[in-house]
């Protein structure tokens, strides 16, 4: 028959104080047993933690009873326990310290993955005389973090772990690495500094939680880097160092509406009216930042060009006649004006003039407007110049 004796008490791991149940398990009549120090260690990311057995197994009147083998494990592979010594996410890292009939397993630089169910093995020199208790030494290994209540001006700091105590330890808080204040909490004002803050467990100070801080200045980049042209795809991303993670919204510099609340605002074919000033904000529970403004520029090529004839009515044989072509472009364009039928351009410039206009010069007249993007063709304007005597 098997028995177990049970009790519970708050005891000091290396790195944490954390919850320890004893059970001591007892093979009654045969006389094999394994009796675990705890049954439910909690310990701190980055410590180090000693969990504690002892055995005993049954004498024999013929036979000298050896222990051959023992080990600390925590999988089985074939059915067989392998030693947590030969395991490699353990290599360098764990220690197994006999003496007598007492059994220590020790865990350096412990990480949230060692998190499991460790178990102690003996095996002796008669038959079937190996023996492993269960339930083992469940093991649960925390990293400290530092939790946020906001309220309107403030913001208050909570050091908090996964371990279930009965008695919360005390805390030390540290602002930007210097120690400050001895408190279960912590109150800061929002926005109010760049100060980094963390916490430990009083008398375990070697293991900090990571530090939260207000975001720093948000950089802003946009992609591609080179000439942006109307149709193509822009992305603008916001980038910022914080903890906890910032939260992001993009924003137009002549706009109050919100473009989009990602780390990234995104333009699938952009147009002319894209252009502009834009800027990005990070926040997180400590406070917020803005970044500086990106100028977006998009290049296109000439609007359709429209032609306007100066003076508007009848033109008559030397008065003085002015043609004017304008496109929106990006770059501003360049001008060249044609009278159809004709290859020699009559002016590079904006407007065409003549001073003393003739009825040689009646005809259709067209203009293209261009840049380094592209070029468009005016429709044809028609002069119909008046004889002096008609």
């Amino acid at each position: 028959m098997r028995g177990a004796a049970m009790s519970v008490t708050a005891a000091a791991v290396s790195g944490f104080v954390g919850l320890l149940l004893t059970v001591s398990a007892v093979l009654g009549q045969t006389g094999w047993s394994v009796t675990y120090t705890s049954t439910h260690i909690c310990a701190l990311k980055g410590s180090t933690v000693d969990i504690g057995c002892s055995y005993s197994y049954p004498n024999n009147r013929n036979r000298e009873i050896m222990v051959q083998e023992r080990f600390w494990f925590i999988r089985n592979v074939y059915n067989r326990p392998v030693d947590l010594r030969t395991d490699p996410d353990y290599t360098g890292r764990v220690e197994h310290q006999f003496h007598e009939k007492v059994c220590t397993l020790r865990i350096t630089d412990l990480r949230e993955s060692d998190s499991a169910e460790y178990k102690f093995r003996f095996m002796t020199n008669q038959y079937g005389g190996s023996y492993t208790d269960s339930p083992g030494v469940t093991l649960t290994v925390t990293d400290l973090q530092v939790k946020r209540r906001k309220s309107s001006a403030h913001t208050e700091l909570q050091c908090h772990s996964s371990c279930d105590v009965i008695d919360p330890p005390s805390y030390v808080w540290y602002k930007n690495g210097q120690k400050i204040e001895e408190e279960t909490s912590l109150r800061v004002s929002v926005g109010g500094d760049d100060s980094r803050y963390s916490c430990a467990v009083k008398g375990h100070e070697g293991y900090r939680s990571a530090a939260v801080y207000v975001p720093k200045l948000p950089s802003v980049s946009v992609s591609p880097s080179a000439e942006i042209v109307e149709g193509s795809s822009v992305t603008l991303t916001c980038s910022s160092d914080a903890n906890p993670a910032a939260n992001y919204t993009w924003y137009k510099e002549d706009g109050q509406t919100p473009l989009s609340k990602e780390w990234w605002l995104s333009f699938s074919s952009i147009q002319p009216s894209g252009s502009g000033q834009y800027y990005c904000t990070a926040e997180n529970d400590l406070g917020k930042r803005t970044s500086e403004s990106i100028f977006i520029d998009v290049k296109y090529a000439p609007k359709p060009p429209s032609v306007s004839v100066r003076p508007s009515g009848e033109i008559k044989e030397g008065t003085s006649v002015t043609l004017t072509c304008s496109s929106e472009a990006n770059p501003a364009a360049t001008f060249v004006w044609y009278k159809i039928n004709g290859r020699t351009p009559l002016s590079n410039e904006r407007q065409l003039s003549f001073s003393s206009i003739q009825p040689s010069d009646s005809g259709q007249y067209y203009c293209i407007a261009a840049n380094t993007v592209g070029s468009r063709t005016s429709e044809y304007v028609s002069i119909n110049v008046k004889c002096e005597w008609e």
